[in-house]
């Protein structure tokens, strides 16, 4: 067995930065409407804070672990297992927004496609340990592209349509990182690209998020107008910023500022160092992440940093182009800085994985 090692305090710092600024930010973009409640507190940030708790904790427990027990097959199959019948039940759940995303449970809400990223990912890196020199046959092939396609699937009938591309792209990028062959990427993409458009085009909703990313002035006071706040919350940061809680597309100008457009607030109050600094902590994370995974001991270590690596950065890239109008607006979170419980206590436990794998080089 490799020599224990401690554990990256480069990725730790980061996370833990990332995660301070959340709070500040989350705080910062909500306050307008925590002052419309007429509560004597934040109650967006008290809630961020108790999952950033409850995150650390279990972070804490996952590092002191060793992640070699995800191994086994009964974990793997108990977690998929777990997970699937979550994303079943989700759909008969309340209705919020027109999608039925969440559950409840005892005032607290859990989002069943947050968890579908630790259970996915696993298993992905414990078939490819198994069957790293078949990664081109269907042995391989074949019970990946099921499971990919189960979850995503149920996670599309919540509706949650970026969640499932999310979860696609981050298998899709394993098996090209594990050796797959370009002859089956280009088929996949052939596959996916045709139902993907069927996806947008079907839906109302999409199809207009579709033509507002084209030309969001056509419609500037309707689908066009997420995309145009975010816009001017970005280009007026200039430089340095506005300065801390300054924000004036906040003040319900542009919607969901402490969730999925975050971002836009942070460039708006900090500018282009700020928005920049974001960048490059992200960076840090998937740098170190996948520094994690070429010292890891087996393939199975290897595979579950990476992965967890490139999920956490390319869920920060995707809404961090839906904040710069470079994709069509989806509903995704910014990892560590948007409010939202799920998505906080999912990500600290993916890097106490990245984490724990960094011990053993």
């Amino acid at each position: 067995m490799a020599k224990k090692l401690a554990f990256d305090r480069v990725l730790f710092t980061a996370i833990v930065l990332l995660v301070m600024i959340g709070l500040v930010m989350v705080y910062s973009a909500s306050a307008p409407m925590s002052r419309a409640q007429g509560r004597p507190f934040n109650l967006f940030l008290v809630k961020q804070a108790g999952a950033a708790l409850l995150g650390f904790l279990a972070m804490a427990v996952i590092m002191h672990v060793d992640y070699r027990r995800l191994r086994h097959a009964g974990v793997v199959w108990g977690l998929l297992a777990g997970v699937a019948a979550l994303l079943v039940l989700v759909l008969f759940g309340p209705e919020l927004n027109a999608t039925r995303r969440w559950l409840f449970v005892g005032g607290i809400s859990v989002q069943p496609a947050e968890l579908a990223k630790l259970a996915l990912v696993p298993f992905v890196a414990w078939q490819i340990d198994r069957k790293g020199e078949l990664v081109n046959s269907r042995e391989l092939l074949l019970p990946v592209a099921l499971m990919t396609g189960l979850l995503a699937g149920l996670i599309v009938l919540q509706p949650d349509l970026g969640s499932a591309v999310l979860l696609v792209a981050t298998v899709g990028t394993l098996l090209f990182l594990a050796g797959l062959a370009w002859r089956f990427l280009l088929v996949g993409a052939a596959v996916a690209a045709p139902l993907l458009w069927f996806l947008v085009i079907s839906v109302p909703y999409r199809r207009a998020r579709l033509f507002a990313f084209l030309d969001p002035e056509k419609d500037p006071l309707g689908a066009g107008f997420q995309a145009l706040q975010s816009l001017i919350a970005v280009g007026s940061g200039g430089l340095f910023g506005l300065g801390p809680g300054e924000s004036i597309q906040k003040l319900y100008f542009l919607p969901y500022p402490h969730s999925d457009f975050i971002y836009a607030i942070v460039a708006e109050e900090f500018g282009l160092i700020g928005a920049l600094a974001i960048v490059v902590l992200f960076s840090v994370v998937l740098w170190r992440g996948a520094r994690a995974g070429l010292r890891a001991p087996d393939p199975f270590g290897r595979f579950l940093a990476w992965g967890f690596a490139i999920l956490i950065a390319l869920q920060a890239f995707l809404n961090v182009s839906v904040a710069i109008a470079l994709v069509p607006t989806k509903g995704i979170p910014l990892p560590f800085l948007s409010y939202g419980g799920s998505s906080m206590v999912v990500s600290l436990i993916a890097c106490g994985v990245l984490l724990n794998v960094s011990q053993h080089g």
